[in-house]
C-alpha cells in the first residue's frame, strides 16, 4: 500500500466516525532535509498519525500544533529552521540537518469536496500525471485564500476551490501546465490585480506499474517489496498453477498467457521483468515488447549470454536489436552480491528505483552533489 493509500484509508476511516483530523503537507524545504515537499501526515483529534513528514523529529510538535488548529478551524504554515545547526540542536527542533522545512497544517473539512485528501483521491483515481496548486500566502483572501487548490489533471480536467476564477485561468493554469510538462515541482511568487500570492505546484506523479512476466517463487518476494513501496503490480506467466491470485495476493492482475497469447498482455507503459525461467517464454515476451519504446525498463534475469542469445534470434526475424539491446537491463539488478531470492528480489527493486528517479545506484558517500533533486539540477544546467 502506498502511502497516498494509508492516507486515504486513515482519512476515510475518521470521516466514517466523524472525528476532526488535520493534515500536515511539507510545502517547501530550504537546504537539507529528510523529507522533500509533497510529504504528508495525517493527525487525528486523539493524536493518531498516519504519514511521515520527517525522520521523526518534527512529528511530536507538528501533531500538538495540529491539534490546536484543529481546534481553531484556521490553517497554519510553521517553519522549522536548523540552518544555525547550534542554535537547533540546543534551542530548536534538533534536525541537525541544516534546512528550513516549511509546513502546511490545516483542519479537514469533510463536507468539502475540494479539501485536500479528495483532491489527492481524483489523483489516484485517474493514475496519471497531476499539478495540485496550493496557496501558501496571499495579501487577498478574496482572490487567493491561504491553503486553498487547483488540481489540473493530466487530462486537461481541473478542479478549484474558492480561488480567484480569472487569476487561475490567466496566471496559475499556464504555470501548472508547465510543471506537468518539464516534471519539476515548484514554489512560485506571483501577482494578480496588485494582489501578493505565493503558491506551491506540486506534481503528483501516478503509482509506477510493474509487470512481472515469470510467477516462479523468485517472483514472489520481487512483487511483495514493489506493492509495500506503493507500485502497481501485474504477473503474467504461462503455467495457471504458478500464476494464481493466491500466490500473489499483492498484484492487482494475476494472469495466464501462453506464448500465443502474449499480446493481449503487454502494458505499452511502466516497468518490466523477464524472469519465468523458460528460454522461449522470455524470448516471446522480449519480442512484443520489442514493439514499445514507451516502456520505461526491460529487465532480464539471468546471464548476459542468455539475452545475447535471445537477441540473436530476434536477428533472425529482422528485428533491430542494437536498438534494443539499449533499452535492455542484463544481467538485471544493482550489483550487491545478492544470492537468495529475498536478495535478488532487493537488488531488482533497488534499481527499478533507480532508473525511475533517473539516477545510478552507487554509494551516497561518494556523491559529490546533494542527495535530493539531482536530476533536477542537471535538467537545469543542461537548459542553461
Amino acid at each position: 500500500m502506498s502511502e497516498l493509500q494509508r492516507l486515504l484509508a486513515a482519512y476515510d476511516a475518521e470521516r466514517k466516525l466523524g472525528n476532526a483530523c488535520a493534515l500536515a503537507t511539507v510545502v517547501e524545504v530550504k537546504g537539507s532535509a529528510y523529507r522533500r515537499p509533497g510529504a504528508r501526515m495525517l493527525v487525528t483529534g486523539e493524536g493518531q498519525l498516519t504519514g511521515t513528514i520527517s525522520g521523526g523529529c518534527l512529528e511530536g510538535d507538528a501533531r500538538r500544533r495540529a491539534q490546536q488548529v484543529m481546534h481553531r478551524g484556521k490553517p497554519e504554515i510553521i517553519v522549522y529552521d536548523s540552518t544555525d545547526i547550534d542554535d537547533d540542536l540546543e534551542n530548536g527542533a534538533q534536525l541537525g540537518c541544516q534546512g528550513q522545512i516549511f509546513i502546511l497544517l490545516e483542519p479537514i473539512d469533510f463536507t468539502d469536496v475540494y479539501n485536500p485528501l479528495e483532491l489527492l483521491r481524483d489523483t489516484f483515481r485517474l493514475q496519471q500525471p497531476s499539478v495540485l496548486a496550493t496557496v501558501l500566502k496571499s495579501s487577498d483572501a478574496a482572490i487567493a485564500p491561504i491553503a486553498e487548490r487547483v488540481l489540473l489533471l493530466n487530462n486537461g480536467n481541473t478542479k478549484a476551490g474558492a480561488i480567484n476564477p480569472n487569476f487561475i485561468q490567466q496566471q496559475l493554469l499556464p504555470e501548472m501546465q508547465d510543471v506537468l510538462v518539464n516534471g519539476t515541482s515548484a514554489c512560485l511568487d506571483m501577482e494578480y490585480a496588485g494582489v501578493n500570492i505565493r503558491v506551491f505546484l506540486e506534481l503528483i506523479k501516478p503509482a509506477p506499474l510493474l509487470t512481472i512476466y515469470g510467477a516462479g517463487n523468485d517472483a514472489q518476494p520481487l512483487a511483495k517489496q514493489a506493492k509495500n513501496l506503493g507500485w502497481r503490480v501485474m504477473v503474467i506467466d504461462g503455467r495457471p498453477l504458478q500464476a494464481s491470485a493466491a500466490r500473489f495476493p499483492e498484484a492487482e492482475l494475476v494472469q495466464v498467457a501462453r506464448t500465443g497469447e502474449l499480446q493481449q498482455y503487454v502494458n505499452p507503459t511502466g516497468f518490466t521483468v523477464l524472469m519465468s525461467h523458460n528460454y522461449y517464454y522470455d524470448l516471446a515476451v522480449l519480442e512484443q515488447l520489442e514493439q514499445f519504446p514507451t516502456l520505461d525498463y526491460i529487465g532480464i534475469l539471468g546471464p548476459r549470454k542468455k539475452t545475447d542469445r535471445m537477441l540473436a534470434d530476434l536477428a533472425q526475424k529482422g528485428i533491430d536489436t542494437e536498438a534494443l539491446d539499449k533499452r535492455l537491463h542484463s544481467p538485471i539488478g544493482l550489483d550487491i552480491g545478492s544470492e537468495n531470492a529475498d536478495e535478488i528480489a532487493l537488488a531488482i527493486m533497488a534499481e527499478l528505483l533507480a532508473v525511475r528517479n533517473g539516477l545510478n545506484g552507487g554509494f551516497l558517500r561518494n556523491l559529490d552533489a546533494p542527495i535530493h533533486n539531482r536530476n533536477q539540477i542537471i535538467k537545469a544546467l543542461s537548459n542553461g
